[in-house]
């Protein structure tokens, strides 16, 4: 069972996961169609080996294993292996360092979506 980067990593797209991911399946969309991929970061659930790595790098929350995904983001467990289906417009995510959101930033993000932890 793979991980599941969510929602809620949209435009904040924090490469922490990905420099700690050891098989590189974390992958940036490069393709046109944001109205099916947003600005967020995916994995490829076919190359995913359950290291558990990302979940606690991801310093926005946004990634649950697969069967633990809370309600109202079932549609991102879709979402990441669609990209599959078209692996030829995503790219391995370039690692980026930058500043960690903060907390006030992260429970705001929580808020945009009426997640609560």
């Amino acid at each position: 069972m793979a991980y599941i980067i969510t929602k809620l990593c949209v435009d904040c797209k924090d490469t922490a996961c990905a420099d700690v991911c050891p098989v590189e399946c974390i992958y940036e969309y490069k393709g046109d169609d944001r109205d099916t991929f947003p600005n967020q970061l995916y994995i490829n659930p076919d190359e995913c080996i359950d290291c558990t790595n990302c979940e606690p790098a991801c310093p926005w929350k946004a990634i649950f294993e697969e069967d633990e995904v809370p309600e109202g983001f079932e549609a991102d467990i879709a979402l990441n292996y669609k990209m599959v289906e078209h692996e030829d417009e995503f790219e391995v995510a370039e690692i980026e360092k930058g500043a960690a959101p903060t907390a006030e930033q992260v429970e705001a993000n929580f808020a945009k979506y009426n997640y609560e932890p």
